[in-house]
């Protein structure tokens, strides 16, 4: 089992399905057994988001995969993980999921110098389905105009 030195797990289809507003750096409260799973590269957070549980901001659906060399003290692959704030930006946070259709989904895990696990997350508005196709024709038009300046 390799263990990386740097980690980085994307939400790809964050970018795609949400316009990102505001971006934030909160920390994770894990086990024994999530941290080095994480730091072998098994995890994702393709389908999980954050919410607010008694004024604490917690992701839920992010999957830790078990540990392989774990015993009976494995923890569980998918359940809820506090997120560690500064109360400040928690409150603002809280103040600007109210408005209609914000979001706060998370963009990128990772370990940072000093060895701890940190999530980027973010606050984000949903796309409309028309926003999407738009983002796929500018992204087709920029492939495109690559293309031809390569064969000129």
């Amino acid at each position: 089992m390799k263990i990386e030195k740097t980690v980085n797990i994307f939400n790809k289809r964050a970018r795609f399905e949400y316009e990102i507003l505001e971006e934030y750096e909160a920390g994770i409260v894990l086990t024994g057994t999530e941290i080095k799973s994480l730091r072998s590269s098994k995890a994702s957070i393709a389908e999980s988001f954050c919410q607010f549980i008694d004024g604490e901001l917690y992701i839920i659906n992010m999957m830790i995969d078990e540990y392989k060399l774990g015993t009976f003290y494995n923890h569980k692959i998918k359940r809820e993980r506090k997120l560690l704030m500064h109360k400040y930006e928690l409150q603002k946070l809280k103040k600007k999921l109210n408005d209609v259709g914000n979001t706060i989904i998370p963009l990128k895990l990772y370990i940072n110098d000093r060895g701890k696990a940190k999530l980027l997350i973010s606050l984000a508005k949903g796309k409309k389905l028309f926003d999407k196709r738009e983002a796929i024709k500018d992204r087709e038009n920029k492939v495109n105009i690559q293309r031809i300046l390569k064969k000129s």
